[in-house]
């Protein structure tokens, strides 16, 4: 009997066992991400018309490229 291959197929599986521990967690880790980044998003208020009244007209018009 070869005990070698024996051996070699144990630490396959057990490495095969890791791999999906890893993706796993990448995986929940990705989850979390998009989760945060989905409550940042709808954070951010969207600027409404009332909120520029007060400024004068010519006020972002323009680019200054030179600076």
């Amino acid at each position: 009997m070869d005990i070698s291959s024996a051996s070699s197929v144990s630490a396959l599986s057990g490495q095969s066992a890791g791999t999906s521990v890893e993706n796993e967690v990448l995986r929940k880790a990705q989850e979390i991400q998009a989760k945060s980044a989905a409550a940042l998003i709808n954070s951010v208020t969207q600027p409404t018309k009332s909120s520029s009244v007060n400024l004068p007209s010519h006020l972002g018009q323009n680019i200054n490229t030179s600076a």
